[in-house]
């Protein structure tokens, strides 16, 4: 038997309205998602980057004063005795500075037989070279920055200091200041930014990304390596908003 409303024609014209209704709430709502889509794209990719440091002068809290010193000779026994007798006199000087024994070092000595080296006229007028270095190592900076006044008394002792003499001045309590000195520059950083944005007409947002950056530790000056300059930057990047 024949449904009778098989043969309605409004059928067919009602169906294609109802898919095009359905087609049109599709388009809608995908335009509507992409817009959001493109305005959350516009809204990450509007940042700024910035910089911020800061400085501080501190005190070193360590000395480090190797003072190396060689003989020579062609009597090994007399070269050994003048190397001892040398490194009593270094010893003997920053005792008397006050120095205790256990923040005074001694490398073991070095011995070269430069003949083994050299043949007939090229050979050296000294056989032997007989070399040590006494390194001061103490926390006591003033002490060590008098003692450091008087050290031509060694010359006038007849102890030739060598080269690579000259104190290290550190500072190792980086970690107590360090936290203050990046919340300062970080602080530092989102001024620029908030000036940035607010020149640009946009708010300022979350941080999209941050980077500590390089912590240095330099000398003041050259006249005063015993005084160093500790500095902190940090790079931020901030979202901007409309």
């Amino acid at each position: 038997m024949t449904d009778p409303r098989s043969d309605d024609p409004a059928r067919p014209a009602l169906g294609l309205m109802v898919a095009g209704a359905l087609v049109a709430i599709g388009l809608a709502l995908a335009g509507w998602f992409a817009a959001k889509g493109m305005e959350r794209l516009r809204t990450g990719d509007r940042f700024v980057v910035v910089k911020g440091s800061a400085e501080r002068e501190v005190a070193a809290d360590l000395v480090v004063w190797p003072l190396p010193h060689a003989v020579g000779g062609n009597d090994l026994a007399q070269v050994q005795q003048a190397l001892d007798t040398n490194t009593a006199t270094i010893r003997g000087f920053f005792e008397q500075a006050g120095f205790k024994g256990d923040e005074i070092v001694l490398s073991p000595p070095r011995l070269e037989d430069r003949f083994a080296y050299a043949y007939g006229d090229q050979r050296p007028p000294e056989r032997y070279r007989y070399s040590t270095t006494v390194t001061l190592r103490t926390v006591r900076v003033e002490e060590a920055l008098a003692a450091l006044r008087r050290s031509g008394e060694l010359v006038a002792r007849g102890v030739m200091i060598g080269e690579g003499s000259q104190p290290q001045f550190d500072y190792t309590r980086l970690n107590t200041i360090k936290p203050a000195l990046i919340a300062e520059a970080t602080s530092a950083a989102r001024v620029s930014a908030e000036q940035f944005a607010k020149d640009s007409g946009a708010r300022l947002g979350g941080i999209r990304n941050a980077n500590q950056g390089v912590v240095s530790i330099t000398d003041r000056d050259q006249g005063s390596p015993q005084v160093k300059t500790v500095r902190v930057v940090t790079t931020v990047e901030y979202f901007l908003r409309d």
